[in-house]
């Protein structure tokens, strides 16, 4: 007989057991909340989807900081950031957890901003949280609940003073470490923004790099970035499932991905790869993680192989590295 229906006859050990289970419960959520939550890392994934011959692109990949001015672990972990010294750095959205944050962010990327940069906005960088049901992520995904507007104008001003180009529904040609990059990006279309006729058709084929920036990673964009020959399509807004059970992983995406792809590097179609970041914030109503760190990724770009059109053997995978706190 199990120790729950022997539990069940004995008001003592039922006691015990629902004592258990509630400093079980407690110690997880403090864990979530206070440990996991703040225990941010660098991924190194190496992928060669570069043109034959390219030399390697380092990327640093970040998105889903959902900033707060309070915020000053988070603030010091980005600033360490630069140390990477990448080529190229990618944001991808939701930035934003306070009406008062953009200082807090223009500090914390500090010497990112001067890099060359691209970035689009998500949600929450033109909404604030709002408290949701969380069951709604399961039962009614499509349910949108937005909170105050966020001063996303001054966020962008901010970013394209110093530099960074906005992606948002534009094509742009550029030229980083000698290697050109055609990059093109959507507004979030997780809340229906998204608008990609106004980039449509073919990127450069002589491009080193045909890149593709959405928040949310919807099939329905990535389908047509794939169409048009980007080679990479950088995303974020899963949080990596954020709430993630041991040998099952994420529970929902909270987009149109299956879980298997709610982080990391995958492959769309044919000749198209695809790379979710797990994110660095959360919501501060839901101010948890779990088995699923904050990260931040450095992407090392690498030449494809001649003729290369499909190696799932030579698809990246993530490797954590120390923690830069």
């Amino acid at each position: 007989m199990s120790a729950v229906m022997s539990a069940a006859h004995d008001p003592i050990a039922l006691k015990r057991v629902s004592a258990v289970a509630l400093g079980s419960a407690v110690a997880g959520v403090g864990y979530a909340s206070l440990i996991e939550r703040n225990a941010f890392v660098v991924r190194e994934v190496t992928m060669p989807v570069l043109s034959p011959g390219s030399s390697p692109l380092r990327v640093l990949h970040i998105s889903d900081i959902h900033m707060r001015p309070h915020q000053r672990r988070k603030q010091a972990w980005l600033r360490e950031l630069g140390a990477w010294e990448p080529d190229l750095v990618v944001n991808t959205g939701d930035n934003l957890a306070h009406p008062k944050a953009v200082p807090a962010i223009v500090q914390a990327l500090g010497d990112l901003l001067s890099l060359p940069g691209v970035f689009v906005f998500g949600s929450n960088d033109y909404y604030g949280p709002r408290l949701k049901n969380p069951l709604n992520y399961v039962t009614n995904p499509s349910h949108r609940v937005y909170g105050k507007p966020l001063p996303w104008q001054d966020l962008r001003a901010a970013f394209t003073e110093r530099g960074w180009l906005d992606l948002t529904h534009t094509r742009r040609e550029f030229e980083v470490g000698g290697l050109l990059i055609a990059a093109a990006g959507v507004d979030d279309p997780h809340i229906g923004r998204d608008r990609y006729q106004t980039i449509a058709g073919p990127a450069n084929p002589a491009a080193n790099l045909r890149l593709g920036l959405t928040h949310s990673p919807e099939p329905r964009v990535l389908d047509r970035f794939a169409a048009d020959g980007y080679q990479l399509v950088l995303a974020g807004h899963t949080h990596g499932g954020q709430l993630c059970l041991p040998f099952y992983g994420a529970v929902v995406t909270n987009c149109g991905l299956d879980r298997s792809r709610v982080k990391g590097t995958s492959r769309w179609g044919a000749g198209m790869r695809l790379h979710v970041s797990a994110g660095i914030g959360t919501s501060p109503f839901a101010p948890l993680r779990f088995c699923c760190r904050p990260e931040a990724t450095l992407l090392t770009l690498t030449a494809a192989p001649m003729g290369d059109r499909d190696s799932r053997r030579k698809l990246g995978r993530s490797q954590p590295t120390v923690s830069v706190h």
